[in-house]
């Protein structure tokens, strides 16, 4: 089964120094495997729209002969603590949903058709899937439909995606 997992941090630091070794830079910055370009990206989170959208982009990727870029964008949980007298201070607790969500995938039969990968981010949804599109010149991004009032005050991803993107989106309902 073909299934690897590429973990950024959430916050998208980088280690290397910039500024001493530009190619360093130039390299972090395009990490991507070669063997996913112009491969379908799915955003995915579990859900059940997001299952969806997966099924249909494992069809897309198998019938183009390209790869599938899975992508979670993991939730930062910000908490307040307070130490006395001190100001709040806030922390990022980190979600652990991608781990559940790669093993899951590792074992679904389904994704053996097509070669995949997981890719984490942190920050917003719309951003990451674009940017993780653009790099690996992706032919497609795949999402889910979002359902309720969370996504009619804020707008849904995928119509915000639908605007901002520079390749085709397609959402699935």
């Amino acid at each position: 089964m073909a299934g690897h997992e590429f973990s950024e941090p959430a916050d998208r630091k980088r280690v290397a120094d910039h500024a001493a070794h530009p190619e360093a830079a130039e390299e972090t910055r395009h990490s991507c495997d070669p063997a996913f370009q112009h491969g379908v990206v799915v955003g995915f989170d579990g859900s059940t729209s997001s299952e969806r959208a997966l099924a249909y982009a494992i069809g897309m990727a198998r019938r183009s002969g390209s790869g599938l870029i899975i992508v979670h964008v993991a939730n930062r949980l910000p908490t307040t603590v307070w130490a006395g007298c001190e100001p709040p201070v806030f922390v990022d607790v980190p979600d652990h949903r991608t781990e559940v969500l790669g093993l899951e995938l590792a074992c679904a039969d389904h994704l053996s058709e097509v070669p995949w990968i997981l890719v984490e981010r942190g920050g917003d949804i719309c951003h990451e899937l674009e940017e993780v599109g653009r790099e690996y010149a992706a032919d497609a991004i795949v999402v889910g439909s979002t359902h309720g009032l969370v996504g009619r005050i804020f707008g849904s991803v995928a119509g915000r995606l639908a605007r901002r993107a520079q390749r085709p989106v397609v959402v699935i309902p």
